[in-house]
């Protein structure tokens, strides 16, 4: 006798103690006297069905027959069985009386009779889900019959059930037995639990008991016959009531009836192997069909057929029942991407689908895949996801993010290959807002900064337009380190005329940023030098920014005007209107290509694909650099110990990344040294006596005209330079690079211009007139007498140049 495991809890018998799993609703069919059970597992809540066979005693026949459909389904195993996970037998209290109970747990199903109504299916779409799960049976039928030798006994559309991935798949095996032939002549019964079938499902030799002739016959004559009433039933969408049915033919498809009514032949010896109907059937040739076998053994496929395959997919699957797709297609697919038999044009289709699931289902479904994808090592995947992760970017938790996706995505800013390192940096527009601070500034930033001085120049453009976009996205000491030294010392002073519109765009966006001291000695002078660019476009925004930064700079003098301190000494200016939005990307390493170094006209119809969404003029379109007096027009100063974009340390995060870490220890930024107020320094600087270098005045002898000395006029005359030979030459005289020196007109009014490590900006055009007109200083107090009333001094004054190093006609030597 079977012995109980388990014992009874009080109560409806809704549970077991320590069944690990709960009893949930019934479904409203099952096969036999077998109840059919939703479930789940007490363990992590997954899943499961769970069956169960009532008796009245331990030996009643139902039981006995449920003992010999448990031991079967434990033993038999294929992809179309039904697969077992755990049975008990108890006692269940039924009132006063008891009853003994067997229980099955399976993997979650349903019955196929419900599933075909909820699923609602018709016309093509609805024979080709058929011809699937008929397929699915067949190859059940098969395994049993042709390789076991065993007989099911009672196939039939209550024996079949539906998987969460509408897998069709075998189940009541309380009938199963083994096909004995051994001896044909034999009368005794060869399946002991026959009288469980229904008579309407017998052949007729089952029917009659004629026990040698089943034995003569093929192990699958009676099971082919269940396979015609299965036919019969779906098609008909009712029970079987009478044998004499099946000759209703009406509803069978015309390319499934001559197999059908093969498999209903009434000499056994003559009906249809379940085998041969997988193979030789017309029916079973659909996109359906096709598609799921091939996905099935695609590891065994070739890269071209692959290939071939995936592009065709997307259109098939829009023509396929959308239920099917989802739960049947999407986990196939899924899979196999996971597992590596899939090509990278699966990741496609594999979005497409995923775009028709819900949020949550999404989440569920697909985005585990993906993360694991991303530690992939075909770069072909990397590409796909990088071009697609706007598509599922917002799904991703930020935990995932940090920790997972960008380790992996981060490698690919060092990659050889251009157009992923610039998918690469593109991407960091989406996962970017859910890093930790701790990664933007100790990973990101220093990826970022080697971007920038990349040598292909839109990735250098893309990068100063993608820190303009995520700046919200840095505390304010990050900020206050990085952007201006990256948009300024870099980025304006780049090769590439877009990468300067890039990073005139970029200043624009973040001016809510800066603080007033930094826009008037920092941004404004780097700015103003660009509005002689030759390129037209930089021009243009140069001026844009330059209006902008000086209608800031005039707020802020109202505001002092005014009296309110509090208010003009903030650090927040806010944007305009125009200039709150993101800056677009400027343009495509993947389809345009283009070195610093080269040279000719940009086309205004470039621009016309490198909008800028910030302000109402376009961001720069890729196209070839331009040779530029700012290329060389950078004026040295005094070296700083700190590194392009500053030390990338604050107050909250405290890691060892310092500058020389970060590869912006080739730029020199801007001191930032505590000075007094501007207007204190131009005054201390008008009253101080000026002594050129010796240095310089002997490198511009050959370059300038001998002076007479004057000793009534000690203040001018270090200072004073001679006319220069022609208007082209006094265009390329560079500046002292002395800033050791005390008297430097510039160190004390002004803040010192940084310089670069790649090729300097060309300086304005030098020449030997009054410094100081320049800058409208009156001249300081002092026993000389004016050159210009006395026409005095030490020689002909050359009139003030123009920018842009123009020949200036000069028609007097005496004066201005």
């Amino acid at each position: 006798m079977f012995k109980f495991l388990k014992e009874v809890v009080a109560g409806s018998g809704s549970g077991l103690k320590d069944f690990p799993y709960t009893v949930g609703e019934p479904y409203a069919s099952a096969w036999g006297s077998w109840t059919h059970h939703r479930g789940t597992s007490k363990d992590d809540g997954s899943p499961v069905s769970i069956f169960s066979l009532s008796g009245s005693n331990p030996q009643d026949r139902h039981l006995v027959a449920g003992r010999n459909g448990v031991k079967r389904l434990r033993t038999v195993r294929h992809p179309n069985i039904l697969s077992f996970l755990h049975s008990t037998e108890a006692e269940v209290p039924d009132g006063p009386a008891m009853k003994h109970t067997i229980y099955i747990v399976t993997e979650p199903v349903m019955p196929l009779s419900e599933k075909v109504k909820e699923l609602n299916l018709g016309g093509t779409q609805r024979d080709e889900y058929f011809a699937w799960g008929l397929h699915q049976i067949s190859k059940a039928v098969s395994f049993l019959n042709n390789d076991c030798k065993l007989v099911h006994g009672n196939v039939c559309l209550a024996s079949v059930v539906v998987t969460q991935t509408l897998d069709w798949k075998l189940h009541a095996f309380d009938v199963l037995s083994e096909f004995d032939a051994s001896n044909e002549a034999s009368g005794s019964p060869m399946l002991q639990f026959e009288w469980l079938v229904g008579t309407q499902y017998k052949p007729m030799e089952l029917t009659k008991s004629d026990w040698a002739s089943i034995r003569k016959s093929p192990p699958w004559a009676i099971d082919s016959w269940g396979l015609g009433c299965l036919i019969y039933e779906l098609f008909s969408g009712a029970k079987l009531a009478r044998t004499e049915d099946l000759r209703n033919t009406a509803s069978i498809p015309k390319s499934l009836l001559p197999d059908y009514q093969r498999l209903l032949n009434s000499t056994p010896s003559r009906r249809l192997n379940p085998s041969k109907l997988i193979d030789n059937s017309e029916f079973f040739q659909n996109k359906l069909v096709e598609t799921i076998q091939f996905m099935e053994v695609l590891n065994l496929k070739d890269s071209v057929e692959k290939d071939s395959f995936f592009r065709k997919l997307p259109n098939i699957a829009e023509q396929l029942p959308r239920e099917i797709v989802l739960k049947k297609l999407l986990p196939v697919l899924a899979s196999s991407l996971e597992f590596g038999s899939a090509a990278a044009p699966a990741l496609t289709v594999l979005l497409k689908m995923g775009s028709w699931l819900s949020v949550d289902q999404f989440s569920i479904k697909v985005l585990p895949t993906i993360v694991k994808l991303f530690a992939s090592n075909d770069r072909a995947i990397r590409a796909c996801l990088l071009q697609h992760i706007d598509q599922f970017g917002e799904s991703l938790s930020a935990q995932t993010v940090d920790e997972q996706v960008f380790p992996n995505v981060a490698t690919g800013f060092s990659d050889t290959t251009v157009s992923i390192r610039e998918l690469t940096l593109k991407s960091m527009l989406v996962l970017a807002p859910k890093l930790s601070q701790r990664t933007i500034s100790g990973s990101l930033l220093k990826y970022l900064s080697k971007l920038q001085v990349d040598e292909d120049p839109g990735i250098r453009t893309n990068t100063t337009i993608l820190l303009g976009n995520i700046a919200s996205h840095m505390n304010d000491g990050t900020r206050k380190r990085v952007l201006i030294n990256a948009f300024t010392v870099r980025a304006l002073r780049d090769t590439f005329p877009p990468a300067r519109a890039a990073g005139i765009m970029a200043l624009s966006v973040t001016s809510s940023y800066y603080e007033m001291t930094e826009i008037a000695t920092r941004i404004l002078p780097n700015i103003v030098v660009l509005t002689f660019d030759p390129d037209s476009d930089v021009r243009t925004k140069a001026f844009q920014a330059t209006d902008q930064f000086l209608q800031i700079a005039r707020q802020h003098h109202e505001k002092l005007t005014t009296g309110d301190t509090m208010v003009a000494e903030s650090t927040g200016v806010q944007l305009n209107t125009g200039n709150s939005g993101l800056l677009g990307w400027a343009m495509s390493s993947i389809t345009q290509k283009g070195k610093a170094s080269d040279h000719g006209s940009i086309s205004t119809a470039n621009a016309s694909n490198s909008q800028v969404s910030a302000t109402s003029a376009a961001t720069p379109g890729y196209a070839p650099s331009t040779s530029s007096s700012l290329d060389k027009a950078a004026p040295a100063s005094a070296r700083s110990s700190v590194d392009g974009w500053g030390e990338l340390e604050d107050d909250n995060i405290h890691e060892e990344n310092g500058s020389d870490k970060e590869g912006w220890d080739d730029v020199d930024p801007f001191d930032d040294k505590a000075s007094p107020s501007l207007l204190s320094n131009i005054q201390a600087a008008q009253k101080r006596p000026v002594v050129q270098p010796k240095q310089a005045v002997a490198s511009a002898k050959s370059h300038q005209l001998k002076a007479p000395k004057s000793e009534d006029d000690p203040l001018w005359g270090p200072i004073a330079a001679a006319p220069p030979k022609s208007a082209s030459k006094s265009a390329d005289i560079k500046p002292s690079t002395s800033h050791n020196d005390e008297d430097d007109l510039w160190g004390s009014i002004a803040a010192p211009a940084p310089k670069t490590s790649g090729k300097p900006l060309k300086a304005p055009a030098a020449n030997s007139d009054d410094l100081w007109g320049a800058i409208a200083a009156p001249p300081p107090s002092t026993k000389a007498r004016p050159l210009a009333s006395s026409g005095r001094g030490r020689g002909t004054k050359p009139a003030q140049p123009k920018l842009g190093a123009q020949r200036i006609g000069r028609t007097s030597s005496t004066g201005m």
